[in-house]
């Protein structure tokens, strides 16, 4: 699963997403994201990626507690396109999580202990997930916005900590998985292959990063 991630120096989001215009909203630099956050998003809209301010975990409009988000921040790509909690969402509400690297742990042989790593991509600063995004609304009728990181099995490296990887799209498929025409299995599903083995970057960091609490530089530095 996906359950950490870092992004900082968002204002490097419009030259990278190539968005409409330049965002209305600020986000503090944020080394612990957690779910329940609300985070910036890029989707596609009638003139061009446009960003949003989103919360991690996907709130279904059928659901009746909002709380279901937190059990639904991350969506399996061997499945999103079987069961029906994600079917709709896959092929009309894709979108991009932007992020520079997240976070996972490594069970240790005593199945109880648990070593955090933090992960990135060699060659890029500023990446994207891909995710699905979700309009719930109250018994008030307020809106709100959620999204969900789409996982994959591991490469090489990532397997030697988790059994399960964040989809990292590259920069030339962002536009494919953001494309509204695209609504089926078959276009699809090839961008939500694992990253390329040997693509990543991996290093211990502090178990402060254990707590969301705890967010600031520091918890992206190597221990090694």
């Amino acid at each position: 699963m996906c359950g950490r991630y870092t992004l900082y120096q968002t204002e490097d989001l419009k030259d990278r997403f190539n968005l409409a215009a330049k965002p209305l909203i600020r986000v503090n630099d944020n080394y612990n994201v957690a779910p329940g956050q609300y985070m910036p998003i890029i989707t596609r809209g009638e003139k061009g990626n446009t960003v949003s301010l989103m919360k991690w975990g996907l709130i279904p409009p059928w659901a009746k507690d909002i709380n279901i988000g937190y059990k639904l921040i991350n969506a399996k790509s061997e499945t999103v396109f079987e069961k029906p909690m994600w079917h709709s969402s896959v092929l009309h509400c894709r979108c991009l999580v932007p992020a520079r690297g997240f976070y996972e742990w490594k069970v240790l042989s005593d199945g109880k202990a648990k070593l955090p790593f933090y992960i990135h991509p060699k060659d890029l600063d500023l990446f994207a997930f891909a995710g699905l995004w979700s309009t719930w609304e109250d018994v008030e009728k307020r809106s709100i916005m959620s999204f969900s990181i789409m996982t994959t099995e591991p490469n090489k490296e990532m397997a030697e900590v988790h059994n399960r990887m964040p989809v990292i799209l590259h920069p030339e498929d962002e536009a494919s998985w953001l494309e509204p025409s695209r609504r089926d299995r078959g276009s699809l599903e090839p961008l939500l292959r694992p990253y390329e083995d040997h693509g990543l970057d991996m290093y211990k960091v502090s178990e402060d990063v254990n707590s969301p609490r705890n967010n600031d530089e520091h918890l992206i530095y190597s221990l090694e």
